[in-house]
C-alpha cells in the first residue's frame, strides 16, 4: 500500500512500536517519556532472577514498582530507577516485603501511555510531563485500594562487576493536606557516580483513609505507624490506602529541593489533569519536535514504523535537565544522561544537529559549561557525574562537528577550543576505577602522559590501541576547530597529533593475506606482538576495546587515504573491508564499525559495494521488540538505521556525508527555518533494485559517491536517485576529502 504522509495534521506517533528494541539487547525503554529529552520517564521496573533491566523493563517478570526516572538504551549496570510507586490489594502488613506481581497481559503503550495489568486485577496506566508524572489506578472492588512508596526503591544488578546502584538513606514527610514529600539519595550505576539525591512530591485525588510511614532494613520493619516525617540511612516510605476502586496519583521531581518537586507538580499536572489530555500533549511534543522533521511518500508500512520508532528511540536521551542543576548555578542550558559519546558521535550526533538545531546548540554550550564548572566536558554523563570513558574524549568530536558545520548561536566558541584543549593537554585524575585503576575513566584522556611523551600509548594503559585511534580523532577535531579560529600554532598542532594512530601501524604483522594492523607499542619503540584476529577479553583491561585490530586500523576516517596507502592501494582496501563479513567479524551492534561498511566509496567505482553493505545492514533491524542488532546505546543504533534510510552517512568532525542508496521514493527532512532536504528515487525498488544508477544534486548531474554539508543541508536541496538491478560506475569524479592526508593521492 502507497501512503503519503506528507499531509499536514498528520499523527506521525501511529507509526511507532515503542517497545522496538526493548528487548533482545536493546535495552530501550518502552514508558512514558513526554517529549524529547524528558526529564521524567515514567515505566515499570521488571525483576527476573539475575536479569539486568536496564531501562527497568523486561518483557517477562514480576512488576515490583512504577518509577519516575529510567534511561533508554544504555549498558553496564542500570540506572535511576527511583521515585516509585506499587499498588497493592487490601492492607499492607509490611511494606519491606516483596510486593512484586506478574502480568496478565502483555504490556500496553503508545508515545504518552503506558498500561500494565496486574496478577492481582491492578491496572495501572501512566502518563508524564517533562518533570512529573500521572498514575492512574483501578483496583478490583470490595478489598482497600493501597498504595506504597518506597523510597529505597532502585534498579539493581546482577553482573557483579561492582557497578551496582545503591540506596544511602532519604527522608519522608506526610502532610494534613493529604500529599507527601520528600528525596531519597542513591550512587554508583553505571558512571560509578557518589551520592545524587532525588526530591519527588505526591498527591492524589481523594483523602486516603489511612496514612502511615515506615522505616526498617531488609524486610525487617523498625517503625510502621502514622508518624508524620521519617528519615535515615534506612529503608523508609509511605503507605496511602483508600476505600475507592478508581485512584489517580500525581508526582513531580526535581534535582533541587521537595519544593521543586511541588513547583513542577503545580506547573505541569493541575488537579484534575486527565490522562488522555497528557497522551495528546505528549504526542503534540514528539510530533512537532521530532517525527514530522522526517515525512515520506511510499514505501511499506514496516519501513515506516522502523523510521518513527527510531526516531522516538533516538530522542529519549540525554536529558534536558536546565533549571534542575544541583551543581552549580547558570544562564546555560543543562543536558545530563549522556551516554556516551563514544557510541553516539559517529552517527547520532551529526542526525541530532539535523533534526534539532535548537536543542543541539544548547547541548553544545552545556557541556562547554559543564567543563567550566567541572573542569572537563562529559564523555559520558548521569545523576549530574562525569563518568565513564571508553575511548577518547570524543565530546572533542561532537564540538567540532558543530563547528564545522557552522553551528553558532550563543556558544562561546573561544572557551569551545579551551574545554576541547583541556582534553588534549590536561591528565585527568585518576578515579581508580576496578576495571581499568591504571588511569581516569571518569573523564578526558586518561593515557595523555604516553600520548604527549611518545606520539603512541604503550601497553601500561589499558585499551592502548583503540585509545590511540580515537586520540587521533580527537585531536583532529581540535584541528578543525583551531583551523576556524585562526589559531595557525595550534592547527598544525593538533594537525601533526591527529595523525599519530599511524604510529601504532606495523607492516609487519599479516592476519589472511593481509599486511599492515595498528597493534600495542613499548615506550622503547618495538611492537607487541599480536593476532590481528584477537582483542582477547575485547574490555576495559585489553589493548583493543569491543572490537579488534581489523577494525581499529580502518578506524582512522580523517585520514583514509593513508589507511589506503598502508593497506596497500585500492584493490586491497577493498578486500581488507570485505575480509570483515567474509571473516565474520563485523558487528552492527558494535559502534567502531559503524562506518567502515561505507569506505568503498574513498575508491573509484566502488559505491555499489556500500550500498549492498548498507542494505544487508538495513535487514539486520525491524520495528518489534527484537529489532535492534545490539544495544540502542542512547539511540546510536537508531541513527545509524536512519542513514540507511536517508541515504547518507557521516563523517564525524568533517562536513562529509558518504552516498548510500536512500529506501523511499520520497523523503523530505526538514531543515528549520523553512528550508528542507528532498531525497528522491525512481526506476528502481528498495529491496530488490537498489543500486545506484545516476544522481542528480540541486537539480545537475552528480558524478560524486559523496555530498558536502553545504551541497544540501546547509541551505536545503535536492537529491535524485535512479536506482536500478545493476551495479553501475556512476562515482566518476572526485573521490571524498581525506583531511588529515595532506598532498597523499586518493
Amino acid at each position: 500500500m502507497q501512503t503519503v504522509l506528507a499531509a499536514a495534521g498528520v499523527d506521525f506517533s501511529q507509526y511507532v512500536n515503542v517497545f522496538m528494541g526493548s528487548t533482545g539487547g536493546g535495552n530501550r525503554f518502552p514508558g512514558v517519556a513526554a517529549s524529547p529529552f524528558a526529564m521524567a520517564k515514567l515505566g515499570p521496573d521488571v525483576q527476573s532472577g539475575s536479569t539486568d533491566a536496564y531501562s527497568g523493563y523486561l518483557a517477562s517478570g514480576n512488576v515490583w514498582g512504577f518509577s519516575m526516572t529510567h534511561e533508554s538504551g544504555t549498558g553496564g549496570a542500570p540506572k535511576y530507577g527511583v521515585v516509585s510507586q506499587m499498588p497493592a490489594v487490601g492492607n499492607v502488613s509490611n511494606p519491606l516485603a516483596d510486593l512484586s506481581q506478574g502480568r496478565a497481559s502483555a504490556d500496553e503503550g503508545q508515545i504518552g501511555y503506558y498500561k500494565t495489568v496486574l496478577n492481582n486485577s491492578v491496572t495501572v496506566e501512566l502518563s508524564a510531563t517533562d518533570h512529573a508524572g500521572l498514575y492512574q489506578y483501578s483496583f478490583p472492588s470490595g478489598s482497600p485500594s493501597t498504595i506504597v512508596v518506597d523510597v529505597s526503591h532502585v534498579l539493581p544488578s546482577f553482573r557483579g562487576l561492582g557497578w551496582e546502584q545503591h540506596y544511602t538513606g532519604g527522608n519522608f514527610s506526610l502532610s494534613s493536606d493529604g500529599h507527601y514529600e520528600g528525596s531519597g539519595s542513591y550512587n554508583n550505576g553505571w558512571n560509578l557516580s557518589p551520592d545524587w539525591t532525588l526530591y519527588f512530591c505526591g498527591k492524589f485525588d481523594q483523602m486516603p483513609v489511612s496514612s502511615k510511614t515506615f522505616t526498617g532494613t531488609g524486610t525487617t520493619l523498625s517503625s510502621y505507624d502514622n508518624t508524620a516525617t521519617v528519615s535515615g540511612s534506612e529503608r523508609l516510605g509511605g503507605v496511602f490506602t483508600f476505600n475507592n476502586a478508581k485512584l489517580t496519583s500525581r508526582v513531580g521531581i526535581s534535582f533541587i529541593s521537595s519544593a521543586k518537586a511541588c513547583q513542577n507538580l503545580n506547573n505541569e499536572i493541575k488537579a484534575k489533569t486527565t490522562l488522555k489530555s497528557l497522551i495528546t500533549k505528549a504526542k503534540t511534543a514528539w510530533n512537532s519536535q521530532i517525527l514530522s522533521k522526517i515525512q515520506v511518500e511510499g514505501g511499506s508500512d514496516e519501513d515506516r514504523q522502523l523510521l518513527y520508532s527510531s526516531l522516538l528511540g533516538m530522542f529519549m536521551i540525554p536529558s534536558n535537565k536546565t533549571g534542575e542543576n544541583p551543581g552549580w548555578t547558570s544562564g546555560e542550558p543543562y543536558y545530563d544522561d549522556i551516554f556516551t559519546f563514544w557510541d553516539t558521535h559517529r552517527c547520532h550526533t551529526a542526525l541530532f544537529h539535523i533534526l534539532e538545531p535548537v536543542a543541539h546548540e544548547e547541548f553544545i554550550r552545556s557541556l562547554i559549561d559543564i567543563w567550566r564548572h567541572d573542569g572537563f566536558m562529559p564523555d559520558a554523563r548521569s545523576s549530574n557525574f562525569n563518568g565513564r570513558v571508553q575511548g577518547g574524549s570524543n565530546a572533542d568530536n561532537v564540538l567540532a562537528d558543530a563547528y564545522v558545520k557552522g553551528v553558532r548561536g550563543a556558544i562561546n566558541w573561544d572557551d569551545g577550543f579551551s574545554a576541547m584543549q583541556t582534553d588534549a593537554e590536561k591528565t585527568p585524575l585518576n578515579n581508580h576505577d576496578p576495571k581499568s585503576p591504571e588511569s581516569s575513566t571518569k573523564e578526558g584522556r586518561g593515557a595523555l602522559p604516553d600520548w604527549l611523551r611518545y606520539g603512541y600509548i604503550t601497553p601500561s594503559f589499558n585499551r592502548a590501541v583503540s585509545r590511540a585511534v580515537e586520540y587521533s580523532t580527537n585531536d583532529f577535531g581540535l584541528y578543525q576547530v583551531a583551523k576556524g579560529l585562526g589559531r595557525v600554532d595550534d592547527e598544525a598542532t593538533y594537525l601533526n597529533r591527529s595523525r599519530n594512530w599511524r604510529n601504532h601501524w606495523n607492516p609487519a604483522v599479516s592476519s589472511t593475506n593481509h599486511s599492515g594492523f595498528m597493534v600495542p607499542r613499548r615506550a622503547d619503540g618495538t611492537f607487541v606482538s599480536q593476532n590481528p584476529l584477537s582483542c582477547g577479553g575485547c574490555y576495559w583491561g585489553d589493548a583493543y576495546y569491543e572490537d579488534n585490530a581489523w577494525v581499529y586500523s580502518l578506524n582512522a576516517i580523517h585520514d583514509v587515504y593513508t589507511m589506503k596507502k598502508y593497506i596497500g592501494g585500492d584493490e586491497k582496501f577493498i578486500d581488507r573491508i570485505d575480509k570483515l563479513w567474509e571473516l565474520n567479524i563485523f558487528n552492527a551492534g558494535n559502534e567502531p564499525s559503524f562506518t567502515t561498511p561505507y569506505l568503498y566509496n574513498f575508491v573509484q567505482g566502488a559505491q555499489w559495494r556500500t550500498v549492498e553493505r548498507s542494505r544487508g545492514i538495513g535487514k539486520l533491524y525491524n520495528s518489534g521488540s527484537t529489532g535492534l542488532p545490539g544495544n540502542s546505546d542512547a539511540g546510536a543504533m537508531e541513527a545509524n538505521i536512519l542513514w540507511q534510510m536517508i541515504g547518507l552517512y557521516p563523517m564525524t568532525g568533517q562536513t562529509t556525508f558518504l552516498v548510500l542508496s536512500p529506501w523511499f521514493p520520497s523523503l523530505s527532512i526538514s531543515l528549520g527555518n523553512g528550508k528542507s532536504l528532498t531525497i528522491t528515487t525512481t526506476g528502481g525498488n528498495k529491496d530488490t533494485a537498489f543500486y545506484v544508477q545516476s544522481l542528480k544534486v540541486n537539480g545537475e548531474p552528480w558524478d560524486k559517491a559523496w555530498v558536502s554539508w553545504d551541497d544540501v543541508f546547509a541551505n536545503g536541496g535536492t537529491m535524485d536517485f535512479v536506482l536500478g538491478s545493476s551495479r553501475v560506475d556512476w562515482a566518476t569524479g572526485e573521490l571524498p576529502p581525506s583531511p588529515a592526508s595532506g598532498d597523499m593521492d586518493g
